[in-house]
């Protein structure tokens, strides 16, 4: 993986299409011992690399011999990784328009049983002095790609994948391919502009440049609306996804571009709260927002509207075999409409005990739960290897983020909240949050 192993040897290739123009070749101290598999792999060892050039000391090497070029590799997101990561840990965003020749095979020769570059090498006859080796795979690679270039409409083949097919007359007019192919391929927010330079389109991808790209590949109206109506794309990366959800949902409500449709309310006129009735059942009961109605209530979740939070309710309801009585949606005497198909178990009728309802009903809580029990802060990727995502949860609610040094982590929380950036309470954004920690239960967060 290229963010756990390092670069032992590069290997350059430039080809205009036709004829080879130029070689590089070295191999690369990786400051750390070379796992004996690799060793196995590629035959190089600790001692070939103990008096090579690090990293760094060959990065100016790589970018001005590979400026305006395409990268190829076979697998090319596997070798395209590595650099990228390399380059990253010095603070430099290596961005290159990217051919994957195990693609280009499958689709300029189908029906091979195996597309990895040696059985290709044998297929074809290519020849190859040390295989896993930089620049005899690079070699091999490019007598690879000579032999797609020489098939029937391999030009348009190759403009497909690289340019995600995505045609220039369908770019808007301001907009080019090298544009689009200039933009990072990090976490972050993207934002759109028309002629007036107002943004109209907020997004957020882990991917930037594919995200975007996907855009203006679609034929769907939202697409055609857009080619229509950008002059520009600009963008903040954030270094994570999460980061990347939070400030998409902050931005769309401050900006509230006119192409979003989704996360533009501000308004959360409505709340769930949980209390215990006269006979000991857990309840559930929506309510209208108010200083005087939420006060001294155990409110679970806010809602822009009564359909959001009585659909929740009735979601929760029927997943859990709940009664409609004791959660604010049936109240009419006797057993509740769910009671007759057979999803409640009588809590309305008394036929079930509250010690058993209880048991199903605070798993409810968890369900509807939006608001934090405890403050705590969230520790993200920073944008660079040498800094750390920092997200601020406090009485109950996401409060902003902001970045810190990594070398400054064991600072105490009071520090740490300084290097926040605060934002307006957003009830949406706890629950991006919950979805999120959820999905990734090792991420790091810190209590106070």
């Amino acid at each position: 993986m290229a963010k756990r192993d390092k670069i032992t040897e590069i290997g350059i290739v430039l080809y205009d299409g036709e004829n080879i123009i130029d070689k590089y070749q070295t191999l690369v101290n990786p400051c750390r011992s070379i796992p004996s598999e690799i060793t196995r792999i590629t035959g190089i060892t600790n001692e070939m690399v103990a008096d090579a050039p690090k990293f760094f000391e060959v990065a100016k090497n790589v970018v001005e011999m590979t400026e305006g070029a395409i990268f190829v590799a076979h697998n090319v997101r596997f070798d395209y990784s590595f650099l990228k990561e390399e380059f990253g840990s010095l603070g430099y965003t290596f961005t290159k328009r990217q051919l994957c020749t195990v693609r280009l095979s499958r689709k300029t020769f189908p029906g091979l049983r195996s597309y990895s570059l040696g059985n290709l090498i044998k297929h074809f006859g290519i020849s190859v002095d040390a295989r896993h080796r930089a620049l005899d795979d690079a070699m091999a690679t490019t007598e690879l790609l000579e032999k797609i270039l020489n098939q029937d409409y391999a030009d348009q083949t190759i403009d497909q994948i690289i340019n995600a097919g995505i045609k220039t007359s369908k770019l808007p007019k301001e907009i080019t391919l090298d544009k689009l192919h200039a933009l990072p391929e990090n976490p972050g927010v993207y934002y759109f502009h028309n002629v007036y330079n107002k943004i109209i389109y907020v997004g957020k991808s882990i991917n930037i440049k594919k995200r975007v790209m996907q855009h203006f590949s679609k034929t769907t109206q939202k697409a055609e609306r857009l080619v229509k109506m950008v002059t520009d794309i600009t963008f903040e990366e954030t270094g994570d996804e999460l980061i990347a959800l939070l400030l998409e949902s902050h931005e769309i409500k401050a900006l509230k571009p006119e192409v979003n449709k989704a996360q533009r309310t501000n308004e959360y006129p409505y709340f769930i709260h949980h209390y215990f009735d006269s006979s000991g059942f857990l309840c559930f009961k929506w309510e209208k927002s108010s200083i005087k109605t939420r006060k001294n209530k155990n409110i679970l979740s806010h809602y822009g509207s009564k359909q959001g939070a009585i659909s929740h309710l009735a979601g929760i309801t029927k997943e859990l075999g709940l009664c409609q009585s004791k959660t604010d949606l049936y109240d009419r005497e006797g057993p509740c409409f769910l009671y007759k198909t057979k999803v409640c178990y009588g809590a309305c009728i008394e036929e079930e005990n509250a010690e058993d309802y209880n048991s199903r009903a605070e798993i409810g809580i968890e369900f509807l739960k939006r608001i934090f029990d405890k403050n705590f802060i969230i520790v993200t990727n920073g944008r660079s290897p040498e800094e750390k995502g920092i997200i601020l949860v406090e009485e109950g609610h996401y409060k902003g983020y902001g970045y810190i040094g990594t070398e400054d982590m064991n600072y105490g929380i009071e520090e740490m909240k300084e290097a926040i950036k605060y934002v307006p309470i957003n009830p949406e954004t706890n629950g991006i949050i919950r979805t999120y920690l959820s999905k990734h239960p090792l991420t790091k967060t810190i209590a106070f």
